[in-house]
Order: structure tokens, then C-alpha cells, then sequence
């Protein structure tokens, strides 16, 4: 099942999604996550609504994990201006972003030179979380999981840099995070692989399989639940293969209209275009 978001009559509501097709419902995406039930109500055609961020309801900052494809760790060597960890990471690199990065599958990413110079693109597989749980045992995290989504963790890598190696500054600017184009439930996924891809104004630079993850979404919910309450509405996300812009040589960093289309097998197609915006309130 895939449910989105969707504005009608000025009133946001959740919606099944069945071809060219949506089902609204009488309650939005967040209250389905957290338990409410899916009662169906009129057909609209996509066409004639806009898909919005389906999650707009946050628990908390966005979970995020790091370093979890190992060409992306490698890439990266050499490259984070003093910052290289010795070796690769034993157990998952977690930090958190704003909830305000998030916008929805075709709105435009904020775009401020003023604030950063290096604006990079970061195709990811997002999980969020259906039930509560603390110290989840892996074998039983997925029961954890409502659904997945398409992400990207779109960097500004020199405010990466900027403060003490922690990444939540560069990871958190408004209006960077596109997030969508509606969450698919886990009963609808085939985990056994998805293909990761984003695309630059038209150009591949990123492709990859989530076999290649150097720590499963059951580990991850494992490792970050240890001792820790996750809670339904939380949004996980799992990290990026290799293909960033900071890595490329020459790199590639976003532009004032650059067109990212971000996709993963399964889950559907992110398309934003990158939009000079004021975010330093001149």
C-alpha cells in the first residue's frame, strides 16, 4: 500500500494511491502511522492534486545514519579536511537533521550561497517507524517498521566541516530534505534489494543497491533502539552510496536550478529543482 499526502479544500489528508489514482482517507498519513484506522472516502485523480511530504508530524529531529555503504566511506577519504576517521566504523554513525529540512517530492530544495558554497546531493532509503520500542532485538525490528520512503539528504559540506566534526549544522538547513512521494508499507517492499539513483539535470551519479549497506535496517533499528524509545512517527534514515559531489573530481556541487531526481526501485521518484532562496532572513 502507498499513502500520501495531499491538500484538499484546504484541508490536508492522507490518501491510497492505486495507479493514477488516490483514495482519500478520513485521516492524514501521521495519524495512520501512529494507529489510527485507514477508512476510505472519495477518488481523485493524481493528476489533480499535488503529492506533498506524506509525514508532517515529527516526533523529533530526523534520524539519520552515516557512513553506511562502504564505497561512499571510501570515497570520501582524504576528502573531510582533517576529519578522517582512523578506520571503518564498527557499528553504525548516527546523527539527527531538523524536522524543518523536509519538503515534499517536487517542491523546490532552498538554495542560499550566501550560507554555503558546497551544496551536495545524498540519495537515501528513509524507514519510519509504526510501533514504539526500546532495545529492539534484530530479529524482530522489522516488526518495528510501517513503511519506507525516498530521501535526500542534501549536505552543505562546508558547514559539514564547520563545527567540530559534528554533521548537524550542515545537514539542517530549511527546505533541503525531500521526502516522499508517499510511504510504502513494508508489506508492499521488497527488501531483498533496491536500487538507489540520483540523477543531476539529467546525469546518473549515483547508482547503487541497498545489498551493498554495510549494516542492515534491522541493525540499524537494533543498534540505535538500544536503550533508546523509538517511536511510531519517527523517520530513519539509512545513508548514501557512493557518488557525491564532494567526492567527484572535479567536484559537483548543486546550483541555482539544477534539476535532482532521486529514486529507489520500489518506492518511487523524488523530482526537485534547486531554488536560489533567502534562508539568512536579509
Amino acid at each position: 500500500m502507498r499513502l500520501a499526502s495531499v491538500t484538499v479544500d484546504g484541508v490536508r489528508r492522507g490518501g491510497v494511491v492505486d495507479g493514477g489514482s488516490i483514495t482519500l482517507l478520513t485521516h492524514t498519513v501521521d495519524d495512520v502511522v501512529r494507529g489510527a484506522p485507514i477508512v476510505r472516502t472519495e477518488v481523485v485523480e493524481l493528476a489533480d492534486v499535488r503529492l506533498e511530504s506524506p509525514l508532517h508530524r515529527f516526533n523529533r529531529d530526523v534520524l539519520c545514519t552515516g557512513w553506511n555503504y562502504w564505497d561512499h566511506f571510501e570515497e570520501s577519504a582524504g576528502k573531510r579536511e582533517g576529519q578522517d576517521p582512523t578506520s571503518r566504523p564498527l557499528r553504525p554513525t548516527f546523527f539527527t537533521k531538523g524536522p524543518d529540512t523536509v519538503i515534499g517530492p517536487f517542491d523546490p530544495i532552498a538554495y542560499d550561497p550566501s550560507l554555503s558554497q558546497k551544496w551536495d546531493y545524498e540519495a537515501e532509503i528513509a524507514m519510519v517507524i509504526g510501533r514504539d520500542g526500546r532495545s529492539i532485538p534484530e530479529q524482530k525490528a522489522l516488526d518495528h517498521v510501517f513503511g519506507f520512503l525516498v530521501a535526500n539528504d542534501v549536505s552543505q559540506r562546508d558547514l559539514q566541516r564547520a563545527h567540530g566534526g559534528q554533521w548537524l549544522k550542515g545537514k539542517s538547513l530549511d527546505a533541503t530534505m525531500p521526502l516522499g512521494p508517499w510511504l510504502t508499507t513494508t508489506d508492499s517492499v521488497d527488501l531483498s534489494e533496491m536500487r538507489v539513483q540520483c540523477e543531476v539535470n539529467g546525469v546518473l551519479l549515483q547508482d547503487a543497491s541497498s545489498t551493498q549497506m554495510a549494516f542492515s535496517f534491522a541493525q540499524i533499528i537494533a543498534e540505535l533502539s538500544e536503550g533508546m524509545t523509538l517511536r511510531a512517527g519517527d523517520v530513519v534514515l539509512t545513508g548514501t552510496p557512493s557518488g557525491v559531489g564532494n567526492a567527484r573530481d572535479p567536484q559537483v556541487f548543486l546550483r541555482d536550478g539544477d534539476v535532482v531526481v532521486t529514486r529507489v526501485s520500489g518506492l518511487g521518484e523524488l523530482r526537485n529543482t534547486v531554488t536560489l532562496t533567502d534562508l539568512g532572513g536579509r
